[in-house]
């Protein structure tokens, strides 16, 4: 778990020094995007997976599923300022809803932390385990995006 964190640590590092070279830079909205990114990427690994794409790799889907989990684990008080929505600052799809009052992304983001940790525990046992598990990671990202990410331009 240490390589997986240290691994992580360092995608969204390059990610934040990549962001840091463009001008009027928000390290929030850099650190969030990257965040997402480093997600992205470890569930397209395992999505094309469970769809048949990529032959399923036990160590393979192990490691994506550790990688998610490391990320859940990202304390989010740092990531979401309030005037880092699309109303405020260009660059962002952040919706200003997440910062209304009743929103869900800090319940939505621990249905995410649950799901991966879930994920974690069975993607290197199999196939039927991994795409099992790999449902309720997706419906915590398809429930934030749904509520509070614009769509792309």
């Amino acid at each position: 778990m240490t390589l997986t964190r240290i691994l992580i640590a360092s995608a969204l590092t390059g990610a934040l020094a990549l962001a840091a070279t463009a001008q009027e830079s928000n390290p929030a909205v850099d650190a969030r995007q990257g965040q997402f990114q480093v997600m992205a990427l470890n569930i397209g690994v395992l999505g094309n997976m469970a769809r048949g794409n990529t032959d399923y790799d036990a160590e393979t889907a192990q490691a994506a599923a550790n990688n998610l989990l490391a990320v859940s684990q990202i304390d989010q008080r740092f990531h979401w300022p309030v005037g880092t929505d699309n109303a405020s600052i260009e660059g962002t799809r952040a919706l200003p809803a997440i910062w209304e009052e009743g929103s869900r992304v800090i319940e939505i983001w621990g249905e995410f932390g649950a799901g991966a940790e879930g994920l974690a525990a069975v993607a290197g046992d199999g196939l039927d385990a991994m795409r099992a598990a790999l449902g309720p990671v997706g419906a915590a990202c398809g429930s934030c995006h749904d509520d509070y990410r614009a769509p792309a331009n």
